[in-house]
């Protein structure tokens, strides 16, 4: 069976010490009990702080982006060795907000992926439609031209050491959440395409619900068969808000 992921995107939120409290308390609920995988993912001048307060308990740390170069001159980028060396062991790769706002194209998203991966992290890949483009029809193609050019770039056989998350663009931070069904449709078309090049991969592969998840809708997403965990935005900002997610995804 998959073991349950619930991965915290604080975005470009919080303080060093909000973060401190952030990650106590979270730490604090966890305690030693084993339960689904947890990590968080803090804004950059955070993460070594983040990092050295969850070394040694259950939560680990990820990034909320990554360039595709290993060093040079990349003003402003960080490169995925450098995450590796203050302590990340997740990196989100594609998120919606990186690909809308900033230009980011499926091609560079595979490149970062792959990046990432040659230096030890686990990217989440994030994959997603709008709303215009859920309404024209276009998810499946939309979802799958993202995914086909990691495919592409790095091989099936490279999700085996990834993790890929389902955002619909249209629930993220509006408040609107996809249905568990609409939510179990993508995910099962995801893990069906990955099938096409290896079943087994595509078996034991993490698949996350990404869109406006809380606590009081968890439990119906995290019932559906390929929903494996959740990729948290607002609701991974306060303590009790996350463990509540957590915890559905304990029992479900």
């Amino acid at each position: 069976m998959r073991k349950r992921l619930i991965a915290g995107n604080w975005k470009m939120n919080g303080s060093a010490a909000a973060s401190r409290e952030l990650v106590a308390g979270i730490v604090d609920g966890l305690g030693a009990a084993e339960g689904p995988e947890t990590l968080v993912c803090p804004p950059f001048p955070y993460l070594a702080a983040v990092a050295a307060q969850a070394e040694g308990t259950p939560l680990a740390v990820g990034a909320q982006n990554v360039s595709e170069h290993a060093s040079g001159a990349y003003t402003g980028e960080t490169a995925p060795a450098m995450l590796v060396d203050v302590g990340c062991r997740y990196v989100i790769v594609g998120h919606s907000e990186r690909r809308s706002l900033y230009g980011e194209t499926s091609a560079q998203v595979a490149a970062k992926y792959a990046a990432a991966q040659s230096a030890g992290l686990t990217p989440i890949l994030c994959v997603g439609e709008s709303l215009a483009e859920r309404e024209s029809g276009a998810t499946e193609d939309v979802v799958a031209e993202q995914l086909d050019a990691v495919l592409a770039h790095s091989g099936v056989a490279s999700l085996a050491k990834a993790v890929v998350a389902y955002e619909p663009v249209w629930a993220i931070g509006t408040g609107r959440v996809a249905t568990p069904e609409q939510a179990q449709d993508v995910h099962a078309f995801i893990r069906g395409r990955v099938a096409d090049g290896d079943a087994g991969v595509a078996a034991g592969l993490r698949l996350l619900y990404g869109g406006s998840m809380k606590g009081d809708n968890a439990p119906g997403l995290l019932a559906m068969p390929d929903i494996d965990g959740g990729l948290i935005g607002g609701a991974s900002l306060k303590a009790a808000d996350f463990l509540a997610i957590v915890a559905a995804a304990a029992t479900n």
